[in-house]
């Protein structure tokens, strides 16, 4: 056999084993545009029933690209992915209490980028996100940090309300913006030990004034060690130092510096707060004291629980779908309550 014909099979062999099926665009599946995509396809699957609400982290910070408009790929599959009349803005409330939309509908709402401090609420923000999407929000989720003390934001509420939207209020126990180490101000004992009973009492005061339905919650993320109220900062894993011995003090702490608040805001008329209870997905640290249920305050105080979902924050981070993120943390939440789940915050940054 002559080296011409050699070389021709071996060509023609080449091509046959080829996947010259497969498109550039179809090798490459990890972006940002597929894993919103995904996400909203995972949501509005039926297969999480307990999922009622849903709410977009809309904010770059340091080296990420959360925003939806990040890219018009991205911007263009969160308007496809919000479309469905599944996905509403009109919200339910029952005895001062927001209770899920009818007919499996789900709640749509975002933090719709109030700024790195996150509580710059103007209402200009919350329309241009909406104009974004082309979809309307159902509440507004911003901080309320207290940073110098403990006040009710009544500017934000009002911006929020006058805007048409819900306010979510995080009550952030914190008196600066630095992460994973304790504050020196407000640990769980000391808001336990009532030390902040008259800023809280106002709080709650002016929180009954509004006369409007709220939504809060305390401890965002309270798995997570990057934030205070983590228990590694307030007892971690010792059992000796309060409460029930065979409970660890850490999570213990919060969950009854958590009932203290929510206690003087029932006895100062703030009944019109439904109150989250909000996880990671990946909670830190890893160990089993450190475990979502030991946290909870119970159902008698809560009425929604809730996850941050994200995908990368950063492109050099393991990639993993929303699918794989949200079934680290369902069983989880299921388990612990039958509460509404909401999707407190979900993102990924720009891969490519």
């Amino acid at each position: 056999m002559s080296k011409q014909i050699i070389l021709i099979l071996s060509i023609i062999q080449l091509i046959s084993c080829s996947p010259t099926n497969l498109s550039i665009t179809e090798t490459n599946t990890h972006t940002k545009a597929q894993w919103i995509t995904r996400a909203f396809n995972t949501i509005g699957s039926g297969e999480y029933s307990q999922i009622k609400a849903i709410s977009w982290w809309h904010e770059n910070f340091t080296n990420t690209y959360l925003r939806v408009d990040s890219s018009p790929k991205s911007i263009q599959a969160y308007r496809d992915g919000i479309s469905p009349s599944i996905f509403t803005s009109e919200t339910i409330f029952e005895n001062e209490k927001l209770v899920p939309a009818n007919g499996n509908k789900i709640y749509h709402a975002a933090y719709p980028d109030f700024g790195g401090t996150e509580d710059i609420v103007t209402d200009e923000r919350i329309y241009y996100f909406e104009d974004l999407v082309e979809k309307e929000l159902a509440w507004a989720y911003f901080s309320n940090n207290w940073i110098d003390e403990i006040v009710f934001p009544t500017q934000n509420v009002n911006t929020i309300l006058t805007a048409g939207k819900i306010p979510f209020i995080r009550l952030m126990a914190r008196s600066n913006f630095t992460e994973d180490q304790a504050d020196p101000v407000y640990s769980m004992q000391r808001i336990i030990d009532g030390d902040f009973d008259e800023q809280l009492t106002q709080w709650a005061i002016d929180a009954a004034n509004t006369e409007t339905s709220l939504l809060a919650e305390f401890g965002t993320e309270v798995n997570g060690s990057w934030f205070p109220w983590n228990g590694v900062y307030n007892g971690g894993e010792t059992s000796t130092d309060y409460g029930d011995p065979n409970l660890p003090d850490g999570p213990e702490r919060f969950r009854d510096a958590y009932r203290h608040i929510i206690d003087i805001c029932r006895e100062n008329g703030a009944t019109n707060i439904t109150w989250f209870f909000h996880v990671d997905a990946e909670g830190q640290p890893d160990t089993n004291w450190n475990a979502i249920a030991n946290y909870y305050p119970g159902d008698e105080y809560i009425d929604w629980v809730g996850a941050s979902v994200y995908g990368n924050h950063f492109q050099e981070e393991e990639y993993i779908e929303f699918k794989d993120k949200l079934d680290m943390i369902y069983s989880d939440l299921t388990a612990l309550t039958s509460k509404p789940i909401a999707i407190l915050e979900f993102a990924i940054t720009e891969l490519e």
